[in-house]
């Protein structure tokens, strides 16, 4: 059963989300909190599998809530998705770079809602390869400059050439097309790299490739 906490200000939206969540078999929600506060709380005594979060909230808000989340070694099996009114919020990208595994727009359909729950539990970033190049391309634009790239050592040639590819927004299935090896071959390279830089999930891997320069602004293609 996947466990779902809701942070959200506006009783009607998570009112909408509990009665879709609730009613699938895999999925139950755990709790509700209307800000940030009491969505940390909740999350530190609950330890949900996802915590669906909305950025703007009164008090402490979704991104300062999502850092404190993240930033918990006893909540790194938490995964946050940040809820947004607008597809490119300006927070978003303090949101990935904070932990976040992704982020949904809060009238996303009601099928997508419970793919995006499901694939983040199963360590998939929430950034589909088609709608994410555009984010990938924004977020790096307004990326720190690249840090000292010395956590790349532990990787070998080819999981640095994997870590690229996920860093440009392809799929497993495209980045094994791309190197000529199978789909769970690519997976498996992607696990891996994952694990030696402690990355928690797909969205954090795309991060540090950016930040260690792996890949730069401007190599969407």
């Amino acid at each position: 059963m996947i466990r779902v906490l809701l942070a959200d200000d506006q009783a009607l939206v998570r009112a909408g989300f509990r009665a879709l969540l609730d009613a699938q078999p895999d999925i139950e929600v755990a709790a509700e909190a209307a800000d940030g506060a009491e969505a940390v709380r909740r999350v530190r005594e609950l330890r949900p599998d996802v915590v669906l979060m909305d950025i703007r909230m009164p008090a402490v808000d979704g991104l300062a809530a999502t850092r404190q989340v993240t930033g918990d070694p006893r909540l790194k099996d938490v995964r946050v998705v940040m809820l947004t009114t607008f597809e490119l919020d300006e927070y978003v990208f303090e949101a990935i770079r904070s932990g976040a595994s992704g982020f949904l727009v809060k009238d996303t359909e009601p099928d997508e809602l419970l793919r995006a729950v499901r694939a983040v539990v199963a360590g998939d970033a929430l950034l589909s390869p088609g709608v994410t190049r555009r984010l990938i391309s924004e977020f790096a634009s307004r990326s720190k400059e690249p840090e000292a790239a010395g956590a790349l050592d532990r990787l070998t040639e080819r999981e640095r050439e994997v870590m690229a590819l996920v860093g440009i927004g392809l799929s497993n299935e495209e980045i094994a097309r791309r190197l000529v090896v199978s789909p769970l071959t690519a997976k498996t390279h992607v696990s891996r790299t994952m694990v030696k830089l402690g990355a928690r999930d797909r969205a954090q891997l795309v991060v540090l490739a950016y930040e260690t320069g792996l890949v730069r602004p401007g190599w969407l293609g």
